[in-house]
């Protein structure tokens, strides 16, 4: 398989619906950091359909830059940067801000417990005040979720003993400590939330 086709079933399912949140939320021309870039599908769309946003991707596992390299390419688009490696649990985040926006899909479940206040403490030293912190994925609600959820964080805990589904409560009042107020969420195809955070 050639890297400009790697894909991710989930990330061709979601694009759109994501894409339609990111027109309302995100400002009209910018820099934005996407966290955990996948193999850069949803880069790509974001970037076509968003041409004066200018979109930084990055990923934790190396052997996908190449994948995401290809795509962009393959592309064609002048406004996105190269991916760069980023492991958001080290203490300094080789990215250049500050950014207009940060998006990050699909991660804070799928990986350990500790990558979530890495996250949000990273993006508040790298945001501009007001600026949109936009995380996509699976959420427990009240401690519970539709069974399809918990079928899936009963998956994910099996891969990783601190994987799983985050409480949007707990990383509501995570997010508050590190200078974040959550200012929308909205419910998505499939039982999945986009919650919008802005740096206060």
């Amino acid at each position: 398989m050639s890297p400009e086709t790697q894909t991710s079933v989930a990330a061709e399912r979601n694009k759109d619906p994501i894409l339609d949140v990111l027109k309302r939320v995100l400002p009209a021309r910018g820099h934005v950091l996407e966290i955990a870039s996948g193999f850069g599908q949803h880069v790509c769309h974001f970037a076509q359909a968003l041409p004066n946003l200018y979109w930084q991707p990055t990923e934790y596992e190396a052997d996908h830059i190449q994948a995401i390299e290809a795509r962009i390419r393959a592309s064609g688009l002048a406004n996105i940067a190269p991916p760069l490696v980023l492991d958001v649990l080290t203490a300094h985040w080789e990215v250049e801000g500050p950014f207009d926006a940060i998006v990050c899909i699909n991660m804070i479940h799928a990986s350990p417990a500790a990558t979530t206040p890495a996250l949000l403490s990273g993006s508040a030293k790298l945001l501009k005040r007001g600026a949109p912190l936009v995380l996509y994925g699976a959420y427990l609600e009240n401690g519970s979720a539709a069974p399809s959820n918990l079928e899936f964080d009963a998956w994910l805990k099996r891969k990783g003993p601190d994987w799983g589904l985050r409480d949007l409560d707990d990383v509501t009042a995570l997010a508050a400590k590190h200078g974040f107020e959550r200012s929308e969420v909205v419910r998505m195809p499939a039982n999945n939330l986009t919650v919008v955070f802005r740096r206060v």
